[in-house]
C-alpha cells in the first residue's frame, strides 16, 4: 500500500474517491490541512501507485486495508476524512473499527442506490474507460505510467458500484463516532440523501455547499480551468475536528 505522511499534530487520513490518487483527490486541500496537523493520505487497491491483490475490490477490505496500515504506522487513533468511495471506505471504519477513529467526515459519500438518479447506475452497465474524466486518467499515469494497470483500476471501480449493496438505516444509524457529512448541492447523491444520512446518525453535522462531486475539496475532475476557489471548506473541518 503506497502511502504519504505530511505534517504534525493529529493524524487526519484521506482516503480518496474512486478511480483516484491522492494527489487528482486531494492535491489541492493537503497544503492547508498539514497547517495544524499530520496527513496520513493513502492509495486504495490497484489505484495509482498501490499494487492489486486476485480480488474484487470492496469497501469492507478497503476499511480493513487502511485500519492495518495505521496499526503498522502505530497510530491508535486518527480522524478519517473519506472522499465519495472513500466516504463509503469511511462508513466501513465506522462499523467495524470505531476503535481506531476518533472523527470521521463522510465527502460527497452514499449509503443507499436511492442518493443517485437511476441513470447514475445504468451508466455502469456498458461503462469503458472514455468516460472516465481525462483529468483522472491523466492523474494515473502520472504517478503510474501504466496503461493496463488504469484499465484495471477502471475495470474493478466498475465492478464496484455494479454491485453495490446498500447499508441498512438500522446499521448507518448504529454508528455513534461524530460524523461531518458534506455535500455538493449538485453533487452525485442528492442533498436529500445527505439529510437522510444525518438524521439516521445521532452525532453527525451536516453541510451543504455549492458546487459539484469533490468541487468544495479541489478534486481535480471538478474543478473549472483548474482552480479552486472553495478554500473555506477547510475552515469546516477544521472546526468540526477541533471542536
Amino acid at each position: 500500500m503506497y502511502y504519504e505522511v505530511y505534517g504534525q499534530g493529529k493524524p487526519l487520513v484521506l482516503l480518496h474517491g474512486g478511480g483516484s490518487t491522492i494527489q487528482t483527490s486531494f492535491g489541492n486541500i493537503i497544503p492547508l490541512l498539514i497547517k495544524n496537523r499530520q496527513i496520513i493520505a493513502v492509495e486504495l487497491q490497484a489505484h495509482g501507485r498501490t499494487g492489486d491483490r486476485d480480488a474484487f475490490l470492496s469497501f469492507e477490505q478497503d476499511a480493513d486495508d487502511a485500519v492495518q496500515l495505521l496499526k503498522n504506522l502505530q497510530v491508535e487513533k486518527a480522524d478519517v476524512l473519506g472522499f465519495s468511495n472513500g466516504g463509503q471506505t469511511a462508513i466501513e471504519i465506522a462499523l467495524k473499527h470505531s476503535y481506531i477513529v476518533n472523527k470521521i467526515i463522510l465527502a460527497s459519500a452514499l449509503y443507499n442506490r436511492s442518493a443517485a438518479v437511476p441513470q447514475f447506475w445504468e451508466g455502469f452497465n456498458n461503462a469503458t474507460l472514455s468516460i472516465m474524466p481525462t483529468a483522472l486518467q491523466e492523474g494515473f499515469l502520472a504517478v503510474n505510467n501504466n496503461q493496463t494497470a488504469l484499465q484495471n483500476m477502471f475495470n474493478k471501480d466498475v465492478q464496484r458500484m455494479k454491485a453495490f449493496k446498500c447499508w441498512t438505516d438500522e446499521q448507518i444509524g448504529s454508528i455513534r463516532v461524530p460524523i461531518l457529512i458534506i455535500n455538493g448541492n449538485t453533487d452525485v447523491g442528492s442533498p436529500e440523501h445527505a439529510m437522510q444520512m444525518h438524521r439516521l446518525m445521532s452525532n453527525s453535522t451536516l453541510v451543504i455547499l455549492p458546487g459539484a462531486h469533490g468541487e468544495y475539496l479541489g478534486a481535480v475532475e471538478a474543478l473549472h480551468d483548474g482552480k479552486w476557489t472553495q478554500t473555506y471548506t477547510v475552515d469546516i473541518i477544521e472546526e468540526f475536528l477541533d471542536k
